[in-house]
């Protein structure tokens, strides 16, 4: 049976959907070229060897007449958690022994900290908006962030960055009640295939969406606690669980143990139970990705799949981007060869 190849986006402005999947393709061919694939590309660009699918929500950050902020940097709630995960994403940056930081990279994050937590008492501290906003001016000469921002204000990435605090906060329900988050993962379910094999390559906010997904269609919801592999509240999913024998998450946030991980459902994380391999990559430059390594703290499925974390090396200063992901050989190798054995099972 051939397999469903659905993607998922992460933070940014509205989007072409169709462009973004055409893109997304042509960088795993790229990189699977580049990795000794070669001869499996025409299969994927071909749509022979997968069923591909983009999972765009980014129109719903911006639906008229929801609640909430918009798109803008977001009310004071979203600031807070904003500030909450930019400061641990720079504490984790200027902590890294592995990624040395130049002088001028050293004094920009240790600059933009004071701005994101000034001492008590400073002057012109300001409200959590203009902190924010103060501190990704600062950032965006930092090369991981430049990549988020590119030729755009602070001012509009601060909203953009915004966006996984508005999901996280679970508000600004719909006319029929139905919070951000919520309408955000029926997105992603609805491109799931539930008869076939899926594999999922989720990056930035999408990993969250992703992880929140397959847990919700398991169980029937993602909030509560539990053990891995059990439902929060023992009830049954009253839609058919999907088979997911590929997870690939690029540049996450989940590592952000202050401001991520105490708000994403179900808590302690855990694998999917659907999911029967997870891979995730991370750029050293990419400071979205704080504390990458998500197998030591995520607990395993009932079948013991725990993420594998691979470091990746891209050059330049846009590294967070999916496509500079996608394109790695270590990224495309192993998911164009996950394709390929389902294709011809």
């Amino acid at each position: 049976m051939k397999p469903r190849l659905v993607f998922v986006h992460g933070i940014g402005g509205p989007r072409d959907a169709a462009a973004d999947l055409d893109e997304w393709l042509r960088a795993v061919a790229s990189g699977a070229r580049a990795a000794g694939h070669g001869a499996r590309v025409s299969g994927l660009t071909g749509g022979w060897a997968a069923d591909a699918r983009f999972a765009y929500y980014g129109d719903l950050f911006r639906t008229a007449g929801s609640q909430g902020s918009g798109s803008g940097a977001g009310d004071d709630q979203d600031d807070e958690v904003l500030a909450e995960l930019l400061l641990e994403a720079v504490d984790e940056r200027l902590a890294d022994p592995d990624a040395p930081l130049s002088a001028a990279e050293t004094r920009a994050l240790r600059h933009a900290r004071t701005q994101l937590a000034p001492p008590p008492g400073a002057q012109g501290a300001g409200a959590p908006a203009r902190r924010v906003v103060n501190a990704v001016t600062t950032l965006l000469a930092v090369p991981g962030v430049r990549a988020l921002g590119g030729w755009l204000s602070a001012r509009t990435t601060a909203g953009m960055l915004g966006q996984v605090a508005r999901y996280l906060n679970r508000a600004e329900p719909d006319t029929t009640g139905a919070t951000l988050d919520r309408r955000i993962r029926a997105r992603v379910a609805d491109c799931l295939d539930p008869e076939g094999p899926n594999v999922v390559v989720a990056h930035s906010l999408g990993t969250v969406v992703a992880l929140e997904t397959l847990h919700e269609i398991t169980y029937g919801k993602a909030a509560g606690t539990g053990t891995a592999g059990a439902s929060p509240d023992g009830a049954p999913s009253s839609r058919r669980r999907p088979d997911v024998p590929l997870l690939v998450t690029l540049g996450s946030p989940l590592g952000i143990r202050s401001a991520v991980q105490p708000r994403v459902r179900p808590h302690p994380l855990a694998t999917p139970a659907s999911v029967g391999r997870w891979l995730n990559f991370w750029d050293r430059d990419d400071i979205v990705a704080a504390r990458p390594h998500l197998e030591t703290f995520v607990r395993p499925n009932a079948t013991a799949v725990v993420p594998a974390s691979r470091r990746v090396d891209s050059d330049g200063a846009w590294v967070h981007p999916a496509a500079k992901y996608l394109a790695q050989p270590a990224v495309a190798g192993p998911l164009v060869e996950a394709l390929t054995t389902l294709a011809e099972r």
